[in-house]
């Protein structure tokens, strides 16, 4: 037995080791999201069987009666934090890195085989705190994870508006056609959205209006966008509004599903296999938005560039030539600045796997069933926020520079 043990180390080793080894620095970015999921599957995985371990770990408070939904929250948050102290670390570590030459860029493409190990080591170690310690990281992470949401919002609002910008800037009829084609089309979708849910949501024979009203107040915004982004003192575009719009909508869809499986007004409560799908589309939407981050990292426009990137703007060399006297000049390799913020990368990745625990976890809500996930109004209230927020950002983009004339807004 011991044989095989030792052997199954060996091999799991050795495939650590080659998968780092592959992981060059082109593709750091890649291995982190790949840690990332990692994570996200492994606290999928210790949910629906991890329970009955955790039970048995004798400093989780054992002196009270907990439920099984109790026990899955904790597997979710003590991965979720393990992953956190990760990139937390990481974020922490590479303040300030603005030069390759910097050992700590090396650190941040390089040695995977330990970051691997650390990684793995944090997620164990999490489960050796004391459970009044989630309490406070369960808690800090509903406002981790509605930073996430803002940032995610910011990112959607910053890739349309590039989208448009591109195919614009073409300056050719058949890209004119183009944007218009997909705008009608988001708006077509983004009403026909709202008029399905309107069913589902608002079932005969029962007082809805909250849910009316959140319908209602989606298809306003929506057709609030294309009236100011048409408006002639507005500098707008009809993509960026019919984007946005279908985005809302989406929203709007995701936060009615969650509301309570016994409340009369959610047509989705008898279809369990509706929450699974939703759960399943909302992770891929989780590391697609974490994932575009960080392939955003290094553009000119995005805030993640420091100010000493030369995507950035900045073009003064970091490092000069040194002369020795008595000798000839010897030109010095000049430091190549780095493309985007480390720090701020690191972050979005620990912000992220606090809203993915708040997703599992059902915003740490234990009242509902055991198959059901980001179920219960607090999962409501948070998409119809992230969903208003979205809509309140938009229409600031549009109306202050023409409020502030003398600013510019990039």
């Amino acid at each position: 037995m011991s044989c095989c043990l030792s052997c199954c180390a060996s091999l799991t080793c050795g495939l650590c080791t080659s998968v780092a080894s592959g992981i060059s620095q082109k593709s750091a970015r890649i291995g982190y999201c790949g840690l990332f999921g990692a994570s996200l599957i492994l606290s999928w995985v210790l949910r629906e069987v991890g329970a009955p371990l955790l039970e048995k770990i004798p400093w989780i408070d054992s002196s009270h009666t907990h439920t099984k939904e109790w026990y899955q929250v904790q597997c979710v948050l003590r991965v979720s934090l393990g992953n956190f102290l990760f990139f937390g670390i990481l974020a922490l570590i590479m303040i300030g890195v603005k030069d390759q030459n910097d050992k700590r860029d090396s650190w941040h493409h390089g040695g995977w085989t330990v970051k691997m190990i650390i990684w793995l080591l944090l997620v164990i170690l999490s489960f050796l705190i004391p459970d009044f310690v989630m309490i406070g990281y369960g808690f800090i992470s509903k406002f981790g994870a509605g930073l996430f949401l803002l940032i995610q919002v910011i990112i959607l609002l910053d890739c349309t508006h590039n989208w448009n910008d591109a195919w614009v800037e073409k300056d050719e009829r058949k890209w004119y056609i183009a944007l218009l084609a997909v705008s009608i089309g988001c708006y077509i979708g983004a009403y026909a959205l709202s008029g399905i849910l309107f069913i589902w949501f608002n079932p005969s024979g029962y007082d809805c209006g909250l849910n009316v009203f959140f319908l209602v107040m989606t298809m306003i915004l929506a057709f609030l966008f294309a009236v100011i982004s048409l408006h002639p003192q507005v500098n707008g575009s009809l993509l960026p509004a019919s984007v946005i719009s279908i985005y809302c909508a989406y929203v709007c869809y995701t936060g009615l599903q969650s509301e309570p499986r016994d409340y009369e007004c959610n047509g989705l409560n008898k279809s369990r296999a509706v929450n699974t799908g939703t759960l399943v589309l909302g992770m891929i939407t989780t590391v697609l938005s974490v994932l575009y981050s960080a392939l955003r990292a290094g553009s000119s426009t995005t805030f993640l560039s420091p100010p000493s990137s030369p995507r950035s703007g900045g073009n003064k060399p970091l490092l000069e030539e040194e002369l020795e006297e008595g000798k000839t000049k010897k030109e010095e390799k000049e430091a190549k600045p780095v493309s985007y913020s480390y720090s701020f990368f690191h972050l979005i990745f620990a912000l992220a796997t606090m809203y993915s625990a708040m997703l599992l976890s059902g915003w740490t809500s234990t009242n509902e069933g055991t198959d059901l996930i980001d179920v219960g109004w607090t999962s409501v209230w948070v998409r119809i926020g992230t969903e208003w927020v979205t809509a309140g950002l938009y229409i600031w983009t549009l109306v202050a520079p023409s409020l502030f004339p003398d600013r510019e807004f990039a």
